[in-house]
C-alpha cells in the first residue's frame, strides 16, 4: 500500500474501525520504527483490515489469494489488489508461490512491511492451526524480524463463508515484542535451502512464532 492511500486509510477508515469494530488494542508499544514482517493468526477476510489498523499510515503490503472468485467478485478483489498493492499469490501453482515469496523479499527489503498468515488459511472453526514454513523462510532470506499479532473476535465478525462484516464492536488485539532470530539466521547462511537441517531451522521458528501467537491469543 502505497503511503497517500495508507494515510487516506488512516485519517477516514481507521477512526470508523475504532468506532464499529475495536474493542481493545494491547501492545502498541511495541510496534517498532523500523519495517517487520506481521504475522498474524488469520481467522477471516476481516484480518486484513484489523492488521492494517496496526500499520497505517506506514507503506505494508499483504500477499493475496488469486486462485478463488469469478466474476463480479473477482473484479472488485482486482480492484482491491491494485489500489493496496497485494501481491498476488495462486497456492496452488508452485511457480507463483515462488514469484510471490521473491516479491515479499523485495517489498521488505525496500523498508515496506509485510502482513503475512502464516497458517495459509482461514481458521473454519476460529481456532489457531499450524504454521507453515513460508514465514521463517522469509526471515531467514530478508533478515527482517518479525511481530506477532493475535487477533479475536474476525471469526465472530465475518466467518468463513460470509461476504459482508456484522456491526460488533468486540474485536482484540494484543501485539507481541518483537521477534529476531540471529542464531538460526547465522546457522541457515551456511546451509543448503533443499537440506533437512534447513528445513528443521524453518521448522523450530514457525513452531516459536505460532506458539507466541496462541500465548498472546490466550491472553485476550
Amino acid at each position: 500500500m502505497n503511503k497517500i492511500f495508507s494515510w487516506f486509510c488512516k485519517i477516514f477508515l481507521k477512526p470508523i474501525v475504532n468506532l464499529i469494530w475495536i474493542k481493545e488494542v494491547r501492545g502498541l508499544e511495541n510496534v517498532p520504527k523500523t519495517n517487520f514482517i506481521l504475522a498474524s493468526n488469520h481467522q477471516s477476510h476481516w484480518d486484513q483490515v484489523t492488521n492494517a489498523y496496526i500499520c497505517v499510515p506506514r507503506r505494508f503490503t499483504y500477499l493475496g489469494q488469486i486462485d478463488k472468485y469469478t466474476g463480479f467478485e473477482r473484479f472488485l478483489r482486482d480492484l482491491l489488489y491494485t489500489l493496496a498493492g497485494v501481491i498476488p499469490i495462486h497456492r496452488q501453482d508452485s511457480g507463483s508461490k515462488q514469484k510471490a515469496m521473491e516479491e515479499c523479499k523485495k517489498r521488505l527489503k525496500k523498508g515496506e512491511i509485510l502482513i503475512f498468515y502464516p497458517e495459509g488459511t482461514r481458521s473454519k472453526d476460529g481456532k489457531i492451526g499450524e504454521g507453515k514454513l513460508g514465514i521463517a523462510k522469509l526471515h531467514l532470506e530478508s533478515g527482517v524480524p518479525i511481530l506477532p499479532v493475535a487477533n479475536k473476535g474476525n471469526f465472530e465478525i465475518m466467518p468463513v463463508g460470509t461476504r459482508f462484516p456484522k456491526f460488533k464492536k468486540i474485536i482484540r488485539m494484543n501485539i507481541g515484542k518483537l521477534l529476531d532470530f540471529s542464531a538460526e539466521r547465522e546457522k541457515a547462511q551456511n546451509l543448503s535451502k533443499t537440506s533437512q537441517e534447513y528445513n528443521k531451522i524453518c521448522q523450530q521458528i514457525t513452531e516459536k512464532v505460532m506458539a507466541e501467537i496462541k500465548k498472546l491469543f490466550d491472553q485476550l
